[in-house]
């Protein structure tokens, strides 16, 4: 068992290696992905929350008050971008809908191991990256932010993209049964830009309504995260966090199970 997963763990390192390979062989694409485009997300949300407390003109919303908004807003842009997973999620339906996942399929690595490695090396550079966004603004602002916490919001995170990465390997398994599946990633997309609390923070709901939210896994993806680096959750509601996404994983990891092999069954290989 130990040998396995050891051969478990080269594959994805290998795979991850392929994905920093080349990804560093377009640097300025890095560079835009990774600075640019995240600096400019930043921007404008947190505009949007100054605004809205200079329109009100008060103090405080919901009990917190504007800074803290804006850290949330800076740091949500952030592990937004961490948890974003449409690039591979292409890349996988692309496989399958037009029959170059015969190639992969005849490989000493999984389908789902393979773009698991890719995800998490493409992930990794591209965090290591950006995180000089948010640190540095909220050095320069003086915005609330409890450092020591950031290792731990950064573990949840990554933990949630295996969640985001099986959620992607179900809906490209889909592919053996439809045409056209990536409609299903822009409802995704769109649904986790609300749930995960990306859009805004969760305790903004009413109260039975962000009770649900936070119990579900996609709020693991953004709001947790940062509502426990920013302090508005203690360690109690970041462990449960870590306790809901593993049994939802679990759960998920089932689905997506059926569907690939019902879809494999299906599947005729005549592709590229």
């Amino acid at each position: 068992m130990k040998e396995s997963f050891t051969n478990l763990c080269n594959k994805i390192y290998a795979s991850a290696r392929l994905a920093l390979v080349s990804h560093l062989e377009y640097r300025f694409n890095l560079f835009m992905d990774a600075i640019v485009h995240l600096s400019f997300k930043t921007l404008v949300e947190m505009a949007l929350w100054y605004a809205l407390f200079t329109g009100f003109n008060k103090n405080l919303v919901a009990g917190f008050t504007r800074e803290n908004y804006l850290a949330y807003a800076l740091w949500a842009a952030f592990f937004s971008r961490v948890t974003t997973s449409w690039i591979y999620e292409h890349k996988m339906i692309e496989e399958i809908d037009s029959g170059t996942v015969n190639a992969i399929l005849v490989r000493p690595i999984s389908f789902y191991e393979f773009y698991l490695g890719q995800f998490f090396g493409y992930k990794i550079l591209t965090s290591l990256i950006a995180i000089f966004v948010p640190l540095s603004c909220t050095y320069f602002m003086k915005l609330p932010m409890l450092v020591e916490r950031l290792p731990l919001s950064l573990f949840l995170s990554f933990f949630y993209l295996i969640f985001v990465h099986t959620l992607s390997f179900a809906i490209c398994s889909c592919g053996f049964f439809f045409n056209r599946v990536h409609s299903l990633t822009v409802a995704k997309n769109l649904s986790l830009w609300i749930l995960s609390g990306e859009l805004i923070p969760l305790d903004l709901f009413p109260h039975f309504l962000k009770v649900l939210l936070v119990f579900l896994p996609f709020s693991s993806g953004v709001f947790i995260p940062v509502a426990y680096l920013t302090g508005r959750i203690g360690f109690h509601e970041i462990l449960l966090s870590f306790f809901h996404l593993s049994l939802s994983l679990i759960l998920l990891s089932f689905i997506s199970y059926f569907l690939w092999s019902k879809g494999r069954e299906r599947y005729s290989g005549t592709g590229a």
